[in-house]
């Protein structure tokens, strides 16, 4: 399996916006690599594709920023990151059974927190060849005359689907927590509200990239999204086009009264 052509960097200092795209590419390219080889299928497809892009990650990352803080799904967490004022938090594979599934709705996060606030962060869709990036935030495109909501493919969340008759928005079934975000940049959705629990991980690189486009990004109770937690639980998320955030944190407020 030949490797992408990341060498050629060498001796070059990128910029964290740039580092975070980088590698968030090189790892989409190695993951449609495994996928490739043939050697594996179902769940021990997504064993190697996560193994295999949590190593190239978190080695990069400790050879390009050595003074900073790391997270990932896939590494063993320790306490030496909540000393850290900037601390990069990664997911080899957003997405791992739709990844080993060979679907297109999976991603790769790369993103850096600086005193716990997602200021850096890249979202790679290697199913669909594209890398969506805080150093490059492009226009949001129209949005539709009818709001669409993202949610899980397998288990909506019922406070979604609350929210989602409330407003009468109609709901798009996606797979992983990055490729839902980025519908939403991407304009083929404008709101993705999760209630049923994350990670640090599933959310950083997502939530910075849809600031840095202009969306909305908060907890279901308005609150901002705090990382390099020692409890790295998310409990829920909401990333909408600007224009629905009032309305949907107004609508989930009444789910809870």
């Amino acid at each position: 399996m030949r490797p992408p052509n990341w060498f050629s960097l060498t001796g070059f200092r990128m910029t964290d916006a740039e580092l975070a795209a980088h590698l968030a590419e090189c790892a989409g390219k190695i993951l449609l690599e495994v996928r490739a080889s043939g050697m594996f299928e179902g769940k021990a497809l997504g064993n190697a594709g996560d193994e295999t892009a949590n190593q190239f990650l978190c080695h990069a990352l400790r050879h390009q920023r050595p003074d900073d803080g790391l997270l990932s799904e896939e590494s063993k967490d320790t306490s030496e990151r909540l000393s850290k004022q900037r601390v990069w938090i990664v997911d080899p594979v957003d997405g791992t059974r739709e990844f080993g599934e060979e679907r297109s709705d999976w991603a790769v996060h790369v993103a850096l927190c600086v005193d716990g606030r997602p200021e850096v962060g890249a979202v790679a869709l290697p199913g669909l060849g594209k890398v969506l990036c805080t150093g490059k935030p492009g226009e949001l495109p129209e949005m539709a005359a009818k709001p669409r909501m993202v949610v899980s493919r397998t288990r909506p969340a019922a406070e979604a689907v609350a929210v989602a008759d409330a407003i009468s928005a109609e709901l798009v079934p996606m797979g992983s927590a990055g490729a839902k975000a980025m519908a939403v940049v991407r304009g083929e959705a404008e709101i993705y509200l999760h209630t049923g629990g994350q990670y640090e991980w599933d959310s950083a690189a997502p939530v910075a990239v849809a600031l840095a486009h202009g969306l909305h990004a908060s907890r279901i109770d308005g609150s901002p999204l705090i990382y390099n937690q020692a409890d790295t639980y998310m409990p829920d998320l909401l990333i909408c086009r600007a224009e629905y955030a009032e309305t949907v944190l107004a609508e989930v407020a009444k789910l809870s009264s």
